[in-house]
Formats: structure tokens, sequence, C-alpha cells
């Protein structure tokens, strides 16, 4: 008998995506199962299509009035179990408009804002290991293990064909540029950025440049390119979500800080060069491989808060005014380097 489930994770892009591999675990152990997933508007946008799963998206800008919604738009019958993927107090306190017999949460380390009050199950308590894994760790409460990691993200045949559009197949590598993360602290500088384009320039790279449509990314954008000596492609701005992840896929080589796009170009299996100070990559960088990542995230904790990283609790951020300073542009040649002599570009 398969069971019925509802899996409750709102944001952000980077854990959403997490979050598909567990979907992928559970439809391998119950093929057939019809899923249930409560989402954020940018989310539902990314994933839509993802088969097998029905979406109910939650804005929080719909307070209270929006969880009542929320409620009368899901199944009559109670959940056999709800995977509850968040613990902040705008998800724990959308789970109790979630009936559902079993109440799955995480352990009592990984637990805040009154999170064991909307749950009666936990899964094991693991620090140390990436979000994906803790994500992934779901299943096990019901009797699964997530022994295979598996995105297969929904992205359309006009969503590929978009990104063929960009710029020809000419053998040309690709940097790829996604510069700002949400979490403004986390994000590197317009100069530094635009060294290392113009080092991967210097070498017969093409560099392409992408993000949303924020004003700090066209800001940032716009000040990259000022610094730079060579021509880049700025499609900052011009794709959609659905467009993001073929356009991920078509480069070489992301660079970027802890940002959603880079947990989405692992995903379509592209190498990432992160940009790691304020928070841990090995908690939160590219799950398949970090060999090219940047990580002084023990030399920010040094800095900032007075003792090495291993010291400090798993999933501390160090997201203080400068941190991403540590972060030299030496640092990200020499990966860029790396890149490069493992795959002869």
């Amino acid at each position: 008998m398969r069971p019925s489930i509802c899996l409750l994770r709102l944001s952000a892009l980077g854990d959403v995506t997490h979050v598909v591999p567990l979907v992928r675990t559970l439809q391998r152990a119950w093929p057939g199962a019809h899923l249930h997933w409560i989402i954020d508007p940018g989310g539902k946008r990314l994933l839509d299509g993802l088969e097998g799963v029905t979406f109910h998206v939650y804005n929080k800008k719909t307070g209270l009035a929006g969880m009542r919604a929320l409620r009368r738009e899901l199944p009559p019958e109670r959940f056999g179990i709800l995977l509850q993927l968040q613990v902040a107090a705008r998800a724990n306190l959308l789970s109790a408009f979630v009936p559902a017999r079993r109440r799955v949460g995480y352990d009592r380390s990984r637990s805040k804002d009154l999170h064991g009050l909307f749950i009666n199950e936990r899964i094991p308590d693991r620090p140390g290991i990436h979000v994906l894994d803790a994500i992934g760790s779901f299943c096990e409460p019901l009797g699964l293990v997530q022994d295979r990691v598996e995105w297969n993200l929904p992205v359309p045949d006009d969503a590929y064909e978009w990104a063929a559009a960009q710029w020809p197949d000419d053998g040309t590598p690709v940097l790829m540029i996604s510069p700002c993360s949400s979490h403004q602290r986390r994000n590197w500088y317009p100069d530094r950025y635009a060294a290392l384009a113009d080092h991967a320039a210097s070498r017969g790279w093409r560099v392409v440049l992408c993000g949303g449509r924020s004003e700090l990314e066209r800001s940032t954008t716009d000040a990259i390119l000022a610094a730079m000596r060579s021509p880049a492609l700025d499609l900052v701005g011009k794709d959609t979500l659905k467009q993001l992840p073929a356009l991920l896929e078509r480069a070489d080589l992301l660079v970027t800080p802890d940002s959603g796009p880079m947990h989405i170009a692992n995903a379509m299996g592209t190498k990432v060069l992160g940009l790691h100070a304020a928070s841990n990559p090995a908690r939160s960088g590219p799950y398949s491989d970090r060999r090219y990542c940047v990580d002084r995230y023990d030399a920010a904790a040094r800095k900032y808060l007075g003792k090495p990283a291993p010291a400090l609790k798993w999933g501390t951020k160090i997201e203080h005014d400068g941190v991403m300073e540590l972060v030299t542009v030496q640092d990200a040649i020499e990966a860029f380097e790396r890149y490069r002599s493992d795959h002869g570009r």
C-alpha cells in the first residue's frame, strides 16, 4: 500500500532543489505514488512539471489568510505522513494547517522556533552532514534509505532551445558568473569577479553573466562589466526560472557565492567554483563536487568568531560585513586553473 505523503518546504531555490532527490527516493520505493508538496511561488516556477507531484503554493505575503486558503485546497482526507522539511516559524505554523497522522521533523539539534511542537517524529541526529543529506534522511523514519542522489529537474524542451540560442556551440569553454546570493553578505565584489573573468578570457574562455531581475543583480552586473577589459555576454534578467537550469547546463564552470544557482547548476551536472567564507561549503556547497570551491570559512571563523571552524556549531553562518574580502582574486584564479588542469580546457 502506498502511503499518502505531503512535503512542506517553501524556500529557498537551493533548498527546494535539495528536496528533489528525496522525492525521487520516495518514488523509487513506491512507484506511482502521488506526492503533495507545499512550496513557495519561486520554487513552483522552478519545479513545475515534476512528475507525480501536486504542488500547493503558499505565498508568505498572504499570512494566516493564505494558510487557511491552503488548508481548503488540500485533499479532505488526512495525509498518512507529513515531512516537515523546514524549521522557520512561518513554516512551523503553516504545518499546523496540514492534517497528518505522522509528522516527521528535524532532530533536536536542528530544531528552532518551536519546531518540536508541530511534529511527532524526528530524523536521526547526524551533525556534520550536507544539507541535502539531512533532507534525504527524512525517508529513514519511513523505513527507507536515500542511497542514490538523483535530480532529473523538469526542464522543458523550449528552455533548452532558448539556452542553445544564446551563444554559438563552437567549442569555446564557458565561464558563467552568477554574482549574487539573496544574502548580500555572501556576495563577492564586482572588481574581483571582473579580474577572474578577464583571466578566463585570456585563456580563451567565453564569459557569460546570468542572474535575476533585482536591482542588486543589475547594479552588480553593470559594475562587473565596467571593470572588465574583455567582452562578456550579459544575460542577467533575461531568463526565466524554467530557462535557468538549461542555461546553467551549457556552462563548463559556474562561479557564484552560496546561492540557488550554485545548487541548480550542480543538479544539472555543471561544475561550480563556489566562493565561500560566510558559509561552510561542506554543509551548503555544491553537493556533487567541491574540488573547485574556494573555502575561507575557517579563516572567517577565526577572524570574526575567535575560534576555528571545527569548534563552531554545525551550520553557523558568518555573515559579517567584509567577510567575503577573505576570498581573494588569486584564490579564485587558482580554483579556475584547477578546473582547467583537470579538464584540459
